[in-house]
C-alpha cells in the first residue's frame, strides 16, 4: 500500500459519530448526543431518511433536519450535520436557508453533508420521484451552485463558509461533483478501494483546476480493524466516522477510536 500524495498535507485526525435516529425515542437520542460531545468527539451526524435502515423496518424513527436544529441548540463544541442529507427531498434554496439557520443556531458548527439519495422506500412513501441514480446525481450537480449562490444572498449570511461534505464513490459523476464542490469527501471505502478512488478524484481535481489537498478525506470505521484504519490514514483519510444505532447506542467502540485519534494526533 502506497501513501497518497494527499497524506503529506492532510490535517489532524477527526472522529465523527453518526447517531442514527432509529429505534430510540428522542430523550435517548438527546442523552447519547450529550455523551458523544462530552467524550470529545469532533462531529455528530444523523442521517436523512424517513424509516429505519436496519432492524424493524417500521420501528421508531425521526426526521433529520429538525433533529439537527435541536442538536445545534443543545450542544456547544461539537460540529454537526447529516451523513448525508438527501438532496431530492427539499428545494435547493430551502436547503441553503435551513443550513444557514442551523449554522447560526450552532454558532458556526454546521457541516452541510449531502448526497443524491438512494433509499427507494423514502421516495415511494413520501411521494418523491425516485428516478435513476443518474438523474438524482444530475439534480445534485445542477443544484449545488444554487445552494452556494443562496448562501451569498441570505441576510444574515452564514457565520462561516459552511463546509460541504459530499458522500458517494461513483467515478464518472459523484467524484466530479466532489472535485468541484466538496470540502469533505465521504465514502465507505476499504484501503485498496480508497487508493483507487483517490487516483480518480485527483484526476477530476486536475480537470476542474482544484487541489486535492483542499478536500478532507472521510471514511467509515464500522467493521474496520485498527490496521485497516492505519492504512486509510496513510492514504490521507483524516475524518473517520462511526455509525451508532438505537436502541442502546453502544459508545465503547467510539471511546476506543477516540483514543486512536489522540494517538495519531500526538505524533
Amino acid at each position: 500500500m502506497t501513501s497518497s500524495p494527499h497524506s503529506s498535507t492532510a490535517g489532524p485526525v477527526r472522529i465523527g459519530a453518526q447517531i442514527a435516529p432509529q429505534h430510540a425515542l428522542y430523550p435517548k437520542i438527546r442523552a447519547t448526543l450529550a455523551e458523544v460531545e462530552a467524550l470529545g468527539t469532533d462531529i455528530a451526524f444523523d442521517w436523512d431518511h424517513f424509516f429505519p435502515l436496519s432492524g424493524e423496518k417500521n420501528g421508531l424513527h425521526f426526521e433529520s433536519w429538525t433533529l439537527l436544529a435541536a442538536w445545534a441548540e443543545q450542544t456547544s463544541t461539537i460540529e454537526l450535520g447529516a451523513l448525508v442529507n438527501c438532496h431530492s427531498y427539499r428545494n435547493a434554496d430551502l436547503q441553503a436557508d435551513m443550513a444557514r439557520t442551523i449554522d447560526h443556531i450552532s454558532g458556526g458548527r454546521f457541516v452541510f453533508g449531502t448526497g443524491s439519495g438512494w433509499f427507494e422506500r423514502d421516495y415511494d412513501e413520501y411521494g418523491y420521484e425516485f428516478g435513476t441514480a443518474g438523474t438524482r446525481l444530475d439534480a445534485l450537480e445542477a443544484d449545488l451552485p444554487r445552494i452556494e449562490a443562496r448562501w451569498e444572498k441570505l441576510n444574515p449570511p452564514p457565520l462561516r463558509d459552511i463546509p460541504v461534505l459530499i458522500g458517494g464513490g461513483g467515478e464518472k459523476k459523484t467524484l466530479r461533483i466532489v472535485a468541484r464542490h466538496a470540502d469533505i469527501w465521504h465514502s465507505f471505502s476499504s484501503p485498496a478501494v480508497l487508493e483507487h478512488k483517490l487516483g480518480v478524484l485527483s484526476q477530476w481535481c486536475d480537470t476542474v483546476g482544484r487541489d486535492l489537498s483542499e478536500i478532507e478525506i472521510s471514511t467509515e470505521l464500522r467493521g474496520r480493524t485498527v490496521a485497516e484504519a492505519d492504512q486509510l490514514y496513510d492514504l490521507g483519510a483524516r475524518l473517520f466516522t462511526l455509525g451508532l444505532s438505537g436502541p442502546h447506542y453502544d459508545l465503547a467502540p467510539l471511546t476506543d477510536w477516540l483514543a486512536w485519534r489522540d494517538s495519531k494526533n500526538a505524533h
